[in-house]
């Protein structure tokens, strides 16, 4: 770079820029004034000329007049005199008009004339000569007074008056022209000199500024990385102008400033990796830790990092701190990190004090050694997570070299470590807590911790072909605890889900270790009784029966409450060979228990297992004439918008009708699906409700049941299709529900069914939702619309904390995907306000509405 110039030589620009404006517009001033001058000058010229042509003409044409006039002439002479002077005037810019007085005409009457203007009618008035220029014409206006000679002929007339008037007038375009065409050249030869003028002054002026760019450029072309700004010497850079050293010092103070924000390319690069850390997927939630030593070894492309560190909850007591080495610590080192990582957790306000603290390592390359860590050479840089739904909170951190921190570009680095690290470790943990609550709620009931329904028919299915393989009997028992509602109605709701669990523990502890006990719904229980006969299931129940006549709970009030128990009991293989034969034959022995004055056991004869089956074949009967007489009654459930507290939403029921009683589905939907023919019944339903939709005007939407034959009936959905055609009803307006226990076996039909449903603009909703285990595959494979949380969740959630957080998680989840959720058995204000307090969308249960046959859009509140 070459030498500075000496303060001396330095000069103001704007000075210097005055000098040169002042000389380029002096010059201007001077071209401009000539030009004009120029113009202004001949444009006089040529008019003074014209002006002495036309003053001629018009006094000689005048004198000319005078003379034959004194002679005297007649009108032929006057004609041919004025041709005369038009001929003489012909090929000139000259014209000549003679325009006749009134007196004249008085005497001698009216002679063709161009019609007067202003300027003649002025003439005849003033009697005075005037000259005009009017656009590129000059007019020479000449009145002729009478003279005395005149008044012999014009007897009417007196001196001086004006007889005619005499306008010459002169055309000067050409001549203008050929004058202005003259100034443009001028002009553009005058112009030319002064650009050149103005180009040699600006040249001579700028000079010195270009020289100086040219300096500044030599250092800017050198940087090619952040780095390089450290080496731009602007405070060494002098331009010999006051003004442009000013704007060099702004800009040494910019890039100082730069230093401390710019990050380099590598380092956004980086960024942007980071950012596709954020997508969780399945292999991520499964090997999460492999993950962060993947993302460790990245993270020390860009900076040196030693080590990552989490810190999440794994119960209410303990904690678990999962530390991460790009490589293998030593024992010294490990300590280090854990006494640091230690004491800036329990530093922070989420963390409980008395809890236990569990510290693993992990290490992503186990072959390199790592150097020794000091207190003195590492700082650690933490950030916090916490959640409420689901509760879950946690630390995670990173160990770095302590200038590092410091250092505010490599600071943006590890903020966003910590932030990708953050998401990474915080929706893993959620999502294995989400799936824990799921899978533990999928197989059990909330309230008393027993299997739920669900799970047991399929360890029912199971034991039916486990005795088969190995030729033994086994027993199922149907318990229901006797006047249950009465308990709940006196005492309330919380009082009677206490009764419900001790009546669980106490059944549970008069069982054996290998019997199977699990809550069917509401009062009522299930039992499996492996390798266990007659005899010996009838002496069990015995026992229970008697455990449950000891159980005696505090009420509210202070009294105690009391509890009998009515068991029902079937045999395999004397009862039955299959699952629903056995069940209803438990079931059906369970009811005559409570006919029979409750507090009982019941064993079934020969006989009665006969009257079962007799009447399950009397309820096909039902059926079957039901579908042929077509007595199959349409019945509406309202649902409402929790949001507004109307009603816009209905579920579809079906009702039989048998002379004059309504027989209410429960009755005859496992006969008729055991029959195949409760796809038939479901259509006949659907072909009913939709011509009372049709008929009623009804706009909102329709929940309509299926049953799992639908799914392999290939044309259901084509005649579901033709019926809204058929009754004008918008398939968007109907919702398809599916309960999620009856398809799991059938995920792939299912998912074939559905899309074909939502290809003809059907919407589609999941009922019981975590009722079983399919609910992650049915929000991952399916175009779920809506769930329907599953109702016993929904009842127990104001007096159960883990029900409300299994509510909570669901409609977290659901809204999360944009899925809509609705709330069912809402059965008093209580749950209402619990269920919008939830954020679900809509409510179904006794408190918002009983079915009924009407079908229509009102306000619930």
């Amino acid at each position: 770079m070459s030498a500075p110039e000496s303060p001396a030589s330095r000069r103001p620009l704007r000075l210097q820029l005055f000098i040169v404006a002042a000389i380029m517009g002096v010059a201007l001033l001077v071209f401009l004034a000539v030009n004009a001058a120029n113009s202004v000058i001949y444009e006089r010229t040529m008019a003074r000329q014209a002006e002495q042509t036309a003053s001629g003409i018009a006094h000689q044409t005048f004198a000319s007049m005078f003379q034959i006039m004194s002679e005297g002439w007649t009108r032929e002479q006057l004609e041919a005199f004025s041709s005369g002077i038009e001929e003489s005037l012909a090929g000139t810019p000259l014209t000549l008009d003679l325009y006749r007085g009134e007196k004249v005409a008085a005497l001698y009457g009216e002679v063709d004339q161009k019609p007067r203007t202003p300027a003649i009618d002025q003439a005849f008035v003033t009697a005075e000569t005037r000259s005009q220029q009017v656009n590129d014409e000059l007019h020479y206006t000449f009145p002729l007074r009478a003279r005395q000679e005149c008044l012999a002929c014009h007897g009417n007339a007196a001196s001086g008056d004006v007889l005619g008037v005499m306008q010459v007038r002169q055309d000067l375009g050409t001549a203008l022209d050929e004058a202005r065409a003259q100034h443009v050249w001028t002009f553009l030869g005058t112009g030319v000199g002064t650009l050149l003028l103005g180009f040699l002054i600006a040249t001579w002026a700028t000079a010195p500024i270009a020289r100086s760019v040219r300096r500044f450029q030599d250092q800017v072309t050198r940087i090619n990385a952040i780095q390089d700004l450290n080496h731009l010497e602007t405070q060494a850079l002098d331009t010999g102008f006051v003004e442009l050293n000013q704007v060099v010092r702004q800009v040494d103070e910019l890039v100082h400033r730069l230093r401390g924000v710019a990050v380099d390319k590598d380092i956004l690069e980086f960024e942007l990796k980071l950012l596709d850390k954020f997508i969780i997927t399945s292999d991520v939630v499964r090997d999460w830790r492999d993950y962060i030593c993947v993302l460790l070894t990245e993270i020390n492309t860009i900076i040196d990092a030693y080590t990552l560190f989490t810190l999440f909850k794994a119960n209410d007591e303990v904690y678990e701190l999962e530390i991460f080495w790009r490589a293998e610590p030593s024992a010294e080192t490990r300590r280090t990190v854990e006494r640091l990582a230690t004491q800036r957790i329990r530093a922070s306000e989420d963390f409980v004090g008395e809890a236990s603290l569990t510290v693993r390592h992990n290490v992503a390359d186990e072959t390199a050694p790592l150097e020794e860590l000091s207190t003195e050479t590492i700082e650690l840089a933490t950030k916090s997570l916490l959640l409420d739904t689901p509760r879950i909170g946690g630390v995670v951190g990173i160990g770095v070299q302590s200038s590092l921190v410091r250092d505010p570009v490599r600071h943006v680095v590890i903020e966003s470590i910590l932030s990708t690290l953050l998401n990474l470790v915080g929706s893993v943990k959620a999502i294995y807590k989400y799936t824990q609550d799921l899978e533990y709620y999928a197989t059990r009931d909330p309230l008393t911790n027993l299997y739920n329904q669900r799970v047991f028919w399929e360890l029912f299915d199971y034991e039916i072909k486990r005795a088969e393989s190995h030729g033994y009997g086994f027993a199922v028992m149907v318990v229901d605890l006797d006047n249950f509602k009465t308990i709940n109605d006196r005492y309330g709701h919380a009082f009677g889900d206490r009764f419900l669990q001790a009546y669980a523990e106490t059944i549970q502890g008069a069982i054996r270790n290998e019997d199977i006990l699990a809550r069917y719904g509401g009062d009522e229980f299930a039992l499996l009784l492996p390798e266990t006969d007659m005899q010996a299931s009838h002496h069990l129940a015995q026992r229970m029966a008697e455990a449950t006549d000891q159980l005696s709970l505090a009420a509210p009030d202070g009294s105690r409450v009391k509890a009998t128990t009515c068991i029902g009991i079937a045999t395999y293989p004397q009862h039955g060979r299959d699952t629903r034969d056995l069940f209803l034959v438990a079931d059906n022995m369970m009811y005559k228990a409570k006919r029979g004055g409750k507090n009982a056991v019941c064993l079934p004869s020969d006989e009665e297992v006969a009257a079962v089956f007799r009447e399950t074949g009397e309820t096909g009967i039902m059926i079957m004439e039901a579908l042929e007489d077509r007595r199959i009654v349409p019945f509406f459930q309202p649902i409402m918008d929790t949001a507004t507290g109307e009603v816009g939403v209905h579920e579809l029921l079906m009702r039989i009708r048998l002379g004059d009683e309504l027989v209410p589905a429960g009755h005859f939907v496992e006969v008729a699906e055991s029959m195949g023919v409760m796809h038939q019944l479901d259509y006949l339903l659907i072909e009913q409700a939709f011509r009372q939709v049709r008929d009623s005007g009804y706009q909102g939407l329709l929940f309509v049941n299926l049953s799992p034959r639908a799914l392999i009936i290939g044309e259901f959905i084509g005649k579901v299709r033709a019926l809204a055609r058929e009754n004008h009803i918008d398939t968007s307006k109907v919702v398809f529900e599916i309960t999620e226990r009856d398809t799991v076996k059938n995920m792939a039909v299912l998912e074939k069914f559905v899309m074909d449903l939502k290809q003809q603009g059907f919407l589609f909703a999941v009922d019981d939702f975590g009722s079983g285990f399919s609910s992650f595959h049915y929000l991952k494979r399916f175009p779920i619309d809506f769930v329907k949380i599953e109702g016993e969740f929904v009842r127990n959630m104001v007096h159960d904390r883990r029900d409300q957080a299994f509510v909570r998680s669901i409609t977290a989840l659901a809204r999360d995907l944009q899925v809509r959720t609705i709330a069912e058995y809402v059965e008093d204000a209580e749950i209402l306000e619990a269920v919008q307090s939830i954020g679900i969308h809509y409510a179904q249960g006794f408190h918002i509405g009983h079915p009924g046959p009407d079908l229509a859009n009102r306000p619930i509140r």
